[in-house]
């Protein structure tokens, strides 16, 4: 405790903040490489470090001679090994607000897929129902389909509700950014309003947003309309930037609200 209090008093707030530049920096990079190639690559680096600190030890001479050569040029062979993830750093640096780049959120991006999505399946006349879960859990009805934790990619979404696929007649829910689950049941709305025309999915899409605040997109198979359902009340969306208003203002509006919550509460 003593030798820890000369440390601590000397200790400066620019200190902090090159502790935590350089631990930023760490992150991101293991953020980039998780899942890929370059976490065994990383490991095999390990590997050789404890094999040259063993030979140091035991004194194996010619060993640590090798490897300490090997070393030396440490710095340009993680250039050269990691150079795709040290491109995908770069750019994800380079994107970050508080660099002035107003790069699109995750929702817009999301939204973005969805759109895509929809307009494809609707020119086909394929039926969809596209949840995005929002303060009220679903966990519920996500037990109740496969579960996926996908990325949002329209490609995903689009082959998830083609007449071939065993999810097709389920609901997707999109969930903290992916894709939780596929071939979901969800309560069908017990309102006596119903328009009579309204078919199983919209009639979930209903039951849905009566329970909860989720926002849901759905595609009629018999006239390929795309509809956006929230608080038990539909909305045409005639073409795709109708789509896109509609979606954006009701995801956005809860993502800044969500977000102005978490500081307060911080």
């Amino acid at each position: 405790m003593k030798d820890l209090l000369p440390f601590l008093q000397n200790l400066r707030a620019l200190d902090l903040l090159d502790v935590l530049a350089v631990s930023f920096i760490v992150y991101r990079m293991l953020m980039i490489v998780q899942g890929t190639r370059a976490v065994q690559m990383l490991m095999g680096l390990g590997a050789m470090a404890m094999l040259w600190w063993v030979a140091d030890i035991y004194e194996l001479h010619a060993l640590s001679w090798l490897l300490q050569l090997f070393f030396d040029y440490l710095f340009i062979l993680i250039i050269v090994l990691f150079q795709d993830q040290i491109k995908s750093a770069l750019a994800a640096f380079g994107g970050t607000k508080f660099l002035g780049k107003n790069s699109k959120s995750k929702i817009d991006q999301q939204i973005e897929e969805v759109v895509a999505a929809c307009q494809a399946l609707a020119r086909e006349r394929t039926g969809a129902l596209i949840v995005f879960e929002k303060s009220h859990g679903l966990l519920n009805y996500s037990l109740t389909g496969t579960r996926l934790d996908a990325r949002v990619h329209s490609d995903v979404l689009y082959a998830l509700f083609q007449t071939r696929s065993p999810l097709h007649d389920g609901a997707v829910i999109i969930f903290d950014g992916k894709i939780q689950s596929a071939g979901c049941f969800l309560p069908l709305s017990k309102s006596g309003e119903v328009d009579r025309h309204f078919g199983t999915r919209h009639r979930a899409a209903l039951g849905v947003t009566e329970v909860s605040d989720a926002v849901v997109v759905v595609v009629s198979e018999e006239t390929g309309k795309v509809q956006i359902c929230h608080e038990g009340v539909f909305q045409v969306a005639v073409d795709e930037n109708a789509l896109r208003k509609g979606l954006r203002q009701r995801l956005l509006q809860y993502e800044r609200g969500h977000h102005e919550t978490a500081v307060a509460n911080s």
